[in-house]
């Protein structure tokens, strides 16, 4: 059985998650947005437990977080739904896990918000990869904390 197939997927709300899922969640975050991207930001910014946000955990057979996303409503970081904070563990790159978690993150808004369009502000070098996933580029590149950023859309 191949990694991606073994994934167990858990959608939480913020009072959902374990103190240790909750902990996992943020390391995983502060692991890969601040230190290996190199980029002091401030990682809790206060939109993780409002009540309709969503948190997608992708968990390796072993139980270890291996794949994230948090999915949040309209009017939370933009006029559309939004996924945002997606990441997977080094360990799990490169293995079509991103595809996947992308894809449950689109189908839990489809199923939450079925008459919302999806926009992502993405890292201008993953557009292509948002682009098989549907998203368009709908703005210019701007920076954000230091890197270079694109609005992507996807048209529901």
């Amino acid at each position: 059985m191949s990694l991606l197939d073994s994934i167990q997927w858990k959608l939480l709300s913020f009072n959902q998650l374990s103190l240790d899922e909750l902990y996992d969640v943020l390391k995983l975050r502060v692991d890969v947005f601040v230190v290996e991207q190199n980029c002091p930001y401030p990682e809790l910014d206060n939109k993780d437990r409002l009540a309709d946000v969503k948190h997608l955990l992708g968990l390796n057979s072993q139980g270890e977080l291996i794949a994230y996303t948090r999915i949040l409503p309209a009017g939370v970081s933009y006029p559309e739904a939004s996924i945002g904070r997606v990441l997977i563990a080094e360990q799990g790159r490169g293995k079509g896990i991103a595809h996947a978690l992308m894809q449950r993150s689109i189908d839990v808004v489809k199923e939450l918000w079925p008459q919302q369009n999806i926009q992502i502000g993405a890292q201008q070098h993953l557009s292509d990869f948002y682009q098989q996933q549907g998203f368009t580029v709908n703005s210019e590149m701007y920076l954000e904390d230091g890197i270079p950023h694109i609005d992507m859309l996807l048209n529901l």
